[in-house]
């Protein structure tokens, strides 16, 4: 069988517009993972340089061991407990976790008075009673009162990933502005790290510029949206922050 000129041509046009695609398949492919690369260790560089600047104040920055980055569960941790002291907070304003059915009412009445988004008595004993320790709550010594509160859990995803969940977050109006929500969420990460998690998402409000400015403060970065995805047809981001 024989090809003219033309033909032979055409089919060269053909395999190179080929070639191009699949030359832009691979190019977009290894930039998307460099993204991802780049997003997954944010926080833990974000934690070491801030940290660094308290425990190696005349560290040479072009040393190879200062820029070498941290992946160790431990030490992040440990660094974690660093950015937890805060001595501009009030004496009298303490954190601990969740310890009995006692306080159930109390985190109820804060959370449902501060979100817009009801849950039931059922949604709150399914978190606190299987994740009581990732419950953490924060009280006023003086007036006895909870001030704040944070509700994550941690399971498998996809039988793969150990993935992390803040569920509900929640400060009372007369004690805001004090950096207490950014101290909860640090430690419900601390918790969860030591809990071997991988990656940690939530949904806030596309309209709630303070949640996602604490968060994205934090590391997390924006997902997806997801339409109408409150019970008031309010739309939400997803957030995510990878630990490894």
């Amino acid at each position: 069988m024989s090809l003219d000129v033309s033909s032979l041509i055409a089919a060269g046009c053909f395999l190179y517009k080929i070639i191009k695609n699949m030359e832009s398949i691979i190019t977009n492919n290894v930039s998307d993972h460099q993204t991802e690369q780049f997003n997954n260790t944010s926080i833990i560089n974000h934690i070491h340089e801030e940290t660094s600047k308290h425990i190696y104040p005349c560290e040479n920055n072009n040393d190879n061991e200062s820029s070498t980055k941290l992946t160790d569960d431990d030490e992040l941790i440990a660094k974690l407990d660093i950015l937890l002291i805060d001595n501009s907070l009030d004496s009298n304003i303490y954190f601990h976790s969740y310890q009995s059915e006692k306080e159930m009412s109390s985190i109820i009445s804060l959370i449902s008075s501060t979100l817009s988004e009801p849950y039931s008595i059922y949604t709150y004993r399914y978190f606190i009673h299987n994740w009581p320790d990732l419950c953490i709550l924060c009280s006023d010594r003086q007036t006895n009162d909870l001030i704040g509160a944070i509700v994550s859990k941690l399971d498998l995803h996809k039988n793969t990933l150990r993935r992390g969940y803040i569920a509900m977050l929640a400060i009372k109006k007369d004690y805001r502005r004090q950096k207490i929500a950014s101290k909860l969420v640090l430690r419900s990460i601390r918790e969860m790290i030591k809990r071997g998690c991988d990656e940690i998402v939530l949904e806030a409000e596309v309209s709630n510029d303070s949640a996602l400015n604490l968060y994205e403060n934090l590391g997390f970065l924006r997902e997806k949206r997801l339409y109408h995805y409150y019970l008031n047809g309010v739309d939400a981001f997803r957030l995510k922050l990878w630990l490894k």
